[in-house]
């Protein structure tokens, strides 16, 4: 079966930043699956986490997805950095940082001055998707009705904040790097480097310790080669910083509304919040999300019984992590 799908850039214009400075003919691209209802109340707000890009995402929706088409329209804005929307590849004067706040103000901009829609039904994402639903329910409070949050928090803890840092600087030492995340070329040799940190962070102790790496490849040097060294290879390492930092300064209270309380935004949160992190996630601890329980008005928390880490909540190829999810997204939306 098949739905509508249309895609586009959105452009914004020159885009002020949080941390100050100009985001200058900022644009950003978007795919949207399924139909707008004629009262513009069935959108779904999809956007990208670290490195994705729009397209890859693509895989949970479906009518037998986690996110049907057939009733809802969904609305997929790639995350600036991401090399389809503004990002250093693509814009020689990127700025030092664009954070999270940013992508949603531009993100709702495109969804009233592109589809007429001023409240969503949910913002659901992974990783930093889950970043910026966080953001967007407090950025705009009466603007989302639910929001999905999985494997991400509303502030980057300090223990992954030492993880993005090492990656930061893995590629501040490469011979390539020109300073402030620019490349003179692409750096080969600590992009695999940065590859075979990042596979021991994505994935856990238990995911190893049970071989699930070799259950396509023949040993570990192959699944380090093959399925970590060869995604990384493909991107911009300049967008790879520039992500990186935007990930690292995530939090949805370091702005002008809140002036740094997480309590106060946690608790300014009008939308229904349904946080699910990984049982064995290294980056998003369920502790992250259990903190942030008592200061949310209407939450559920409801951690990814799995062994596969982070990966837990983008689980294509994971049967029983996608059923989980699925479940417990239907009767989030239903509800």
């Amino acid at each position: 079966m098949d739905w509508p799908r249309q895609h586009g850039l959105f452009d914004l214009g020159d885009l002020p930043l949080l941390a100050g400075g100009t985001l200058r003919g900022a644009r950003l691209s978007w795919r949207a699956h399924g139909t707008l209802s004629p009262a513009r109340d069935n959108v779904i707000l999809y956007p990208t986490s670290y490195s994705a890009q729009a397209p890859e995402l693509e895989w949970l929706i479906g009518p037998d997805g986690i996110l049907d088409p057939t009733r809802w329209c969904i609305i997929q804005p790639d995350m600036f950095g991401n090399g389809l929307s503004s990002s250093p590849s693509n814009a020689a004067d990127y700025p030092a940082l664009v954070t999270a706040w940013d992508n949603v103000h531009a993100q709702r901009r495109l969804l009233a001055e592109q589809f007429g829609v001023t409240r969503v039904a949910c913002v659901y994402g992974w990783s930093m998707g889950a970043q910026q639903a966080y953001h967007y329910a407090a950025a705009f409070p009466s603007e989302a009705e639910r929001i999905i949050a999985i494997c991400g928090s509303a502030r980057t803890a300090v223990h992954n904040q030492v993880f993005l840092r090492g990656l930061l600087a893995i590629l501040e030492a490469a011979p390539e790097h020109l300073g402030q995340g620019r490349f003179s070329a692409e750096p080969v040799a600590a992009i695999r480097a940065f590859a075979r940190i990042y596979a021991g962070w994505a994935l856990s102790q238990d995911f190893y310790r049970a071989g699930r790496h070799l259950a396509t490849e023949p040993d570990l040097e192959s699944f380090l080669t093959h399925q970590w060294e060869a995604r990384w290879a493909v991107r911009s390492a300049a967008n790879l910083y520039a992500q990186a930092k935007c990930w690292d300064s995530g939090d949805i209270s370091a702005n002008p509304l809140y002036g740094g309380d997480l309590p106060a935004a946690l608790g300014a949160i009008q939308a229904r919040v349904l946080l699910m992190p990984g049982e064995t996630d290294l980056y998003f601890r369920v502790a992250d999300n259990a903190a942030e329980m008592p200061h949310l008005r209407q939450a559920e928390l409801l951690p990814i019984p799995s062994i596969n880490g982070h990966r837990a909540g983008n689980p294509n190829g994971l049967p029983e992590d996608a059923a989980f999810i699925r479940h417990h997204t239907r009767r989030w939306l239903a509800g």
